[in-house]
């Protein structure tokens, strides 16, 4: 089988090709994105419209929230955004599994004493919590077992306020098969019926750790981004993986195979919005990433987030750009050509200044600049899902 590159012009949003996703979604494009957080959770569940291929490769070093407790009673990988994702890529309809997409979201209540919560777990585990009961057999059996592991496995200190009961089903799965993440986020998508592929873009137990340009180092996801924690007064000098989320002990990761014709398969590649550092770069780290995209031959699409950004005070959208194609030539190698890393920048019309010079700077680096609308009266000051979905599959 050979492989060729063809030219063509796009019109955005183009109506055909919308069209044609709209109306057969199961054979609709695949688009892959790097990403972390719950900025794209909106966009993905639009997508759902489009296509039910899209890929979705996520962080799993996040060390705050939710995930925070589970990562330090079992020592494992943030599992938070990886729930967070399939459960926006879930089939929430009649034909899907409702029933169990509502225990995935449901949280135990904060204002509920140890005991009680501990009555509810073990309600659930036994299968007469009403929730577990709507569920039907086999699957009601599969999720109660994963819970049982965590039930057994949990230390006693362990803080079940607020917890998501879809990460617990995780944890469970997890540590119930040989402490590995592909096995139970496989079965937990043919449990929702997710119309797309969630993986962690690493299997790897690991933390952020971020060398600011005062010279200071912060270990830890939750203390770059800004939101549990006060913003970091110095910019970002590099993003690197960590062994431990206390001490400093630099680690690193490998791309994995699978992971790998992903991307060889991908019909797009985004890196889309996010926390710029702990969202996406994060995901551009593992060894391997970068020379992965550089062998694709498609279009490779960056959307800067909106509005401000804690991890990346002051940067701009060309800025933003310099240090994402650096971070990919970490891996690919420097000799590599700017269009093989970064085709596009979206740049909405309404939001951006200084949009000639943004283009100028954009183009003077090979990347093309896209000037179009996409935040509608509804979705300001963020990006409407919709018109995104739409400019991605109208690249395709």
């Amino acid at each position: 089988m050979s492989e060729i590159s063809v030219t063509r012009s796009v019109s955005l949003p183009d109506p055909l090709r919308i069209e044609r996703c709209l109306s057969q979604p199961d054979l609709g494009p695949r688009l892959l994105f790097f990403s972390g957080g719950t900025a794209l959770n909106g966009i993905s569940q639009a997508l759902k419209r489009y296509t039910y291929n899209s890929v979705h490769l996520v962080t799993p070093f996040d060390s705050g929230g939710s995930s925070q407790g589970l990562r330090r009673a079992f020592d494992m990988p943030a599992i938070g955004d990886l729930r967070s994702r399939l459960m926006a890529l879930a089939d929430e309809t009649v034909l899907g599994h409702p029933d169990i997409f509502e225990l995935f979201t449901h949280r135990f209540k904060k204002s509920v004493g140890k005991k009680n919560l501990e009555r509810e777990l073990n309600d659930m585990v036994e299968g007469s919590h009403a929730l577990v009961k709507a569920i039907e057999q086999p699957m009601r059996t599969l999720i109660m077992n994963q819970l049982g592991v965590f039930r057994a496995a949990k230390p006693d200190s362990f803080d079940l306020r607020g917890a998501s009961i879809g990460n617990l089903i995780l944890a469970g799965g997890y540590l119930n098969q040989q402490q590995e993440l592909e096995p139970i986020i496989f079965l937990v998508s043919k449990l929702v019926g997710v119309r797309g592929t969630v993986r962690a873009v690493v299997d790897d137990n690991l933390h952020l750790a971020a060398e600011l340009e005062d010279g200071s180092l912060v270990i830890g996801q939750h203390l770059i981004t800004g939101k549990e924690h006060e913003p970091l007064t110095s910019r970002i000098k590099r993003l690197f993986l960590n062994k431990k989320g206390a001490e400093l002990k630099p680690a690193s990761a490998k791309f994995s195979k699978r992971n790998r014709k992903m991307v060889g398969s991908a019909d797009l590649i985004c890196f889309p919005p996010g926390s710029f550092y702990t969202s996406v770069l994060a995901n551009l780290l593992p060894s391997g990433v970068g020379s992965a995209i550089a062998n694709r031959t498609v279009p490779k699409v960056f959307i800067p987030s909106l509005g401000t950004d804690p991890e990346a005070p002051g940067l701009s959208v060309v800025e933003r750009t310099d240090i994402l194609l650096k971070t990919l030539r970490a891996d690919a190698g420097d000799k590599v050509r700017v269009q093989d890393l970064l085709n596009f920048v979206v740049l909405d019309k309404g939001t951006h200044k200084d949009v000639g010079a943004i283009c100028a700077g954009l183009q003077s680096r090979g990347v093309e600049p896209i000037l179009t609308d996409l935040v509608s009266r509804n979705s300001q000051p963020f990006y409407d899902p919709e018109r995104v979905c739409e400019m991605l599959v109208s690249l395709t």
